[in-house]
């Protein structure tokens, strides 16, 4: 007689088990987190099930395996399988290493399915086998979709399939190098009683697609959905669990789309890579910082200034946009678009000690241009000098770049690989480059003016006289 389920509470952060539900998690004491998982008990060799005893409590069964010495392990990373876009090469840090599990996340509809298959297409292209692994979409769908694509997206072999043993052994049949699964929630496993997308079913089918893809060799790509709060559906251990985490980024109404790393164990973490949204699909964009200041010399006006930040190692302009008015009722507004909040309301709290600028009846509102989130320190000096350059109602110049971090005294501290970020501003036409004192590099540019600054104060006098 087979056993008997049961239902257990488990939370998505620390994985804890409950036994009932509960608003709080005894474990990690995260609210809200706990979800209901239908499990059944294991069931050991002669009907019994195991005591917990401890550290006692040793598993058994297993063998002796052998324990070669790290200097003798067969294998090098510079074989990697180049796709072909070469964004998504960058991002990926030069290309798909054989027996690595990535995971793409983002909001519906932001382009996962059609960068994936575009990827698969380039491959076919180039004699490395792909399979398609679709469990959202019918085969009738993926084949609209390869056909508005183009390309060699028709040879790409397609699998309409969401039982995980049915993948894995089509997958070892078929033998391709690189398997791509078309989401992880719609995945499930016949050895677990829980519906496909809860945490149970995730955590062990992507336990399951990683130990595949390490004794194999394939490559898995398998895309997630993204929760209400931003972070990747189902338990946090699916991303501790995959080589690469690459999240999608981008506005619904803009028409280009950011592929961020924010785990990578064969490369940089934080790189980006740029793809603008076409009816062929998603094209690479290699000048990023052309891309988010092309219509800054039709529309400049006060309360817009450039900075330069760095993206993993690649540097990028991007423009910081401020407006400061007179408050209608009630408290003053603080909106941020593609910059911490708080850090907003540090930056009026200096301004206000510091620069004798005060805040208190306006509505600040503060937008980085082209749906970048600006998360690095060194784009302060552009939203100080964007938000002055708004309440003095004067614009700044054109062809000025600022960049720094604005310290609780005013001061104006250094930055990292400033020659880095100045190129790159001498490179998109800037003329004048304001910086920290200790940001001044040794060698000057030949066509952009480094100027030193070492405060707010001394900076808007030089800016607004």
């Amino acid at each position: 007689m087979g056993a008997k389920a049961k239902t257990v509470y488990r939370c998505t952060e620390c994985g804890a088990e409950h036994l009932r539900w509960s608003g709080k998690c005894d474990t990690c004491g995260e609210w809200n987190t706990l979800v209901e998982e239908v499990a059944a008990p294991r069931v050991l060799a002669g009907g019994s099930a195991r005591r917990k005893a401890g550290v006692t409590a040793l598993g058994s069964g297993g063998a002796v395996s052998p324990t070669p010495r790290i200097r003798d392990v067969i294998g090098t990373e510079d074989h990697r399988l180049r796709t072909g876009l070469a964004e998504f090469d960058f991002v990926l840090g030069g290309g798909i290493v054989p027996g690595s599990m990535v995971l793409v996340g983002g909001e519906p509809g932001i382009g996962k399915s059609t960068i994936l298959l575009q990827v698969a297409a380039q491959l076919q292209a180039a004699g490395v086998r792909t399979l398609y692994v679709s469990g959202e979409e019918s085969p009738l769908q993926v084949k609209l979709r390869a056909d508005r694509l183009g390309g060699s997206s028709g040879d790409v072999e397609l699998l309409g399939e969401t039982l995980l043993e049915t993948i894995l052994a089509t997958a070892a049949d078929r033998t391709p190098t690189v398997m791509i699964v078309d989401s992880i929630q719609t995945v499930f496993t016949g050895d677990l009683e829980g519906a496909p997308g809860n945490v149970g079913q995730v955590r062990e089918c992507a336990a399951r697609l990683m130990r595949f893809a390490k004794e194999s060799g394939i490559a898995v790509f398998v895309v997630g959905h993204v929760t209400k709060g931003g972070g990747i559906a189902g338990p946090k251990t699916l991303e501790h669990i995959v080589d690469t985490v690459l999240y999608f980024e981008g506005e619904g109404t803009l028409d280009h789309r950011v592929l961020r790393a924010t785990k990578n164990r064969f490369g940089s973490v934080d790189e980006i890579g740029v793809f603008r949204m076409t009816q062929q699909g998603l094209i690479p964009v290699e000048n990023a910082s052309a891309l988010f200041l092309g219509d800054r010399e039709r529309h400049h006006t006060s309360g817009s200034a450039i900075t330069a930040i760095l993206e993993g190692t690649r540097p990028m302009l991007l423009e910081v946009q401020a407006l400061a008015a007179k408050a209608g009722f009630g408290t003053p507004q603080r909106v941020a678009g593609g910059y911490d909040a708080r850090r907003l309301a540090l930056l009026l709290a200096v301004l206000d000690k510091r620069a004798g600028l005060s805040f208190a009846n306006l509505d600040v509102f503060l937008n980085v241009v082209g749906g970048v989130r600006m998360q690095e320190p060194a784009g302060d000096l552009a939203v100080a000098a964007a938000l002055a350059s708004s309440v003095y109602d004067k614009s700044l110049p054109a062809d000025a770049v600022f960049v720094g971090e604005v310290g609780l005294g005013g001061e104006i501290r250094a930055v990292s690989q400033i020659e880095r970020r100045i190129a790159e501003a001498e490179k998109m036409g800037m003329t004048v480059a304001y910086v920290g004192e200790r940001s001044v590099p040794k060698r000057a540019p030949k066509a952009i003016r480094v100027e030193g600054v070492p405060s707010l104060t001394e900076l808007f006098k030089r800016l607004f006289r």
